[in-house]
């Protein structure tokens, strides 16, 4: 987490304790929480999550839940858990009802402090689980959970998310040294605790694994609408390129619900100790750490408690300068090429050696809360543009780098992704050149009765018939068609467009580079207008500016293109034009709504 006004600290606790339920021996799992903001509130919450889970894991265990994170279960999605069950669940039930209820009130009491930019670090066991020895049942054991808050100076890059991860790589790898790794978002609870038996089925098969990286899931969501206005779901990245790219090498890395193999950062398939040969160079001053290095995929026999001094040598990974002359970032660990880390680390991946599996199990995995308003959306996809971007443009672009590391088919996926947010420029000029032309009287496309208007006719309506038979087949409708229509739209003119001006003001040196962070506090207001399908524009001035500016050079072109087809009668040679603008007006409409309501107050 990097901002608890921005990402609830409950949502966040309650991300913490489904994955401390998760269906795995728990004296093999490890629970680290990132605490990039530093916050005191932070640290005291997770300790009341320590308190819950004594009683929340058992009870789960007991009774078979598979809705394991709190807050879900005790809201109507947890509603079919609780179908045919005995007085003595009941009564269990509500207890752990009451239980979660003072846990919630203890959180909040605690929520409210300011993030800290300038703080040592701060490396905390919570619970340390080789304490759970004999005295305690399988069911009421837990696994270890730790907290971890790095060393931030402002003197200091602190590598905005894959620096906290790779200080996360490196503590857990002296405290813990688990073989897998399970990455979440903060707002990404676990839905199915047996996530990470589904993985190890890839990880653990003879024919799979040695060149196995991670096994990706696909980001889905708790709180969509029927009508998903803003396209959260990402219909057509899980549902059809991610699962045409399973059979290409694998799917992207997409941040969030991937089990990763630990030395597939560190190594390439086929020259497993290379990096090895020189360890302080690459991996830093820590004879502890690189011990670590080695002991990857060995049983742990370790049965000792965590003591003092392996606390002290995380606080020193977790510091500033522990990186400094070294190979992290570069090429051991999370990539520093980006500032999108998932996806620059993933492809970075492919191009040594490995490969990814794209898991899309019945019952979701992870669930996370999706963006309900206009600017959050907007934000987002405009963060995903500006390091896609900045991706294809390095020394690592897909059209040199990728090539002769990976096959062309998977290369060009790669290129198609990382050079979609260009689509901004044919965009710009479908909602300008042919509009404008149109209200000076100057045709562009083929007359109707003309041989070529056929062709290009042919090429529209397979584009648009792609759409849709794309749509239909994963079971969506005219609806869901006009919805990623619109806001595709919306987002080249807005975020594809802000996205490749922020590389190129960065590359011209007149800003710097900066992580922007999505909103997942949920405001009812908000949720209200998102569920009837309304758009909120609130906040979303910056992007406003433009999709204003096309809204009304359309309106103004079309009625005064309209009036001369109508008058001089030659549709014939401007129906195209007359087509393009009325079909851009349509997709305008909400912005224009916005527009007139703004003006009558």
């Amino acid at each position: 987490m990097a901002d608890p006004k921005k990402e609830p600290i409950l949502d966040i606790m309650n991300t913490v304790v489904s994955a401390m339920a998760l269906d795995y021996p728990p004296e093999k799992l490890a629970v680290y929480l990132s605490d990039d903001s530093g916050t005191s509130a932070t640290l005291c919450a997770i300790k009341e999550v320590c308190s819950l889970a004594r009683c929340w894991l058992p009870f789960c265990r007991k009774y078979g839940i598979k809705t394991r994170c709190p807050e879900a279960y005790f809201s109507r999605i947890g509603d079919d858990e609780r179908v045919l069950r005995s007085d003595e669940f009941r009564a269990e039930e509500d207890e752990m009802k009451s239980k979660y209820k003072l846990f919630k009130q203890n959180v909040e009491k605690a929520n409210g402090s300011d993030v800290v930019n300038d703080r040592p670090p701060h490396v905390e066991v919570i619970h340390d689980n080789r304490k759970d020895g004999m005295n305690n049942s399988d069911v009421a054991k837990m696994p270890l959970l730790v907290y971890v808050s790095r060393e931030k100076r402002p003197s200091h890059p602190h590598r905005f998310k894959a620096g906290a991860l790779n200080a996360l790589l490196r503590i857990s790898g002296i405290m813990s040294n688990g073989p897998y790794l399970l990455v979440l978002d903060c707002d990404m609870y676990c839905n199915d605790p047996t996530s990470a038996r589904q993985s190890m089925c890839f990880h653990l098969d003879p024919k799979v694994s040695p060149s196995l990286a991670f096994v990706q899931y696909p980001q889905m969501f708790y709180n969509l609408s029927k009508n998903d206005i803003y396209d959260n779901q990402s219909r057509s990245t899980y549902m059809l390129k991610w699962q045409g790219m399973d059979g290409i090498g694998g799917p992207f890395f997409t941040g969030t619900g991937y089990y990763l193999k630990r030395k597939a950062l560190y190594e390439t398939p086929n020259h497993e100790d290379a990096f090895l040969r020189e360890p302080e160079k690459n991996f830093g001053f820590s004879s502890k750490f690189i011990s670590s290095l080695k002991g990857i995929n060995q049983k742990n026999t370790n049965k000792e408690y965590i003591s003092d001094a392996i606390v002290d040598e995380a606080r020193n990974l977790a510091t500033c300068t522990f990186e400094k002359g070294t190979e992290w970032g570069e090429e051991v660990g999370y990539s520093y090429s980006s500032l999108l880390e998932s996806t620059s680390t993933g492809y970075l991946l492919h191009c040594r050696g490995w490969r990814s599996v794209y898991l899309y199990p019945n019952r979701p995995c992870f669930l996370g809360c999706a963006t309900i308003d206009m600017h959050d959306g907007l934000v987002q996809i405009m963060k995903w543009s500006s390091g896609l971007t900045q991706l294809a443009f390095s020394r690592f672009s897909p059209l040199t780098y990728a090539v002769s590391r990976m096959s062309l088919i998977q290369s060009m996926c790669y290129g198609f992704i990382m050079f979609s947010p260009l689509y901004s420029i044919p965009n710009w000029l479908y909602g300008t050149v042919p509009q404008i032309c149109l209200l000076s009287g100057i045709p562009l496309y083929p007359k109707v009765s003309s041989p070529w208007f056929i062709a290009f006719a042919t090429v529209y309506v397979s584009s648009i018939s792609q759409h849709l038979f794309e749509v239909f087949y994963t079971g969506g409708s005219m609806r869901t068609w006009w919805n990623e229509h619109r806001i595709g739209t919306i987002r080249a003119v807005t975020s594809f467009f802000f996205g490749v001006l922020d590389i190129v003001m960065k590359k011209l040196g007149v800003m710097k580079a900066n992580f922007r962070l999505t909103n997942k506090a949920i405001d009812k207001d908000k949720m209200e207008k998102y569920e009837k399908g309304k758009f909120d524009f609130q906040g979303a001035d910056m992007f406003m500016v433009p999709l204003r500016i096309l809204a009304i050079l359309n309106l103004v072109c079309f009625i005064g293109g309209l009036k001369r087809v109508v008058f001089e009668r030659n549709l014939e040679d401007f129906f195209v034009q007359v087509y393009v603008s009325s079909m851009t007006l349509a997709t305008s409409y909400p912005i224009l709504e916005e527009l007139i309501s703004k003006i009558g107050r």
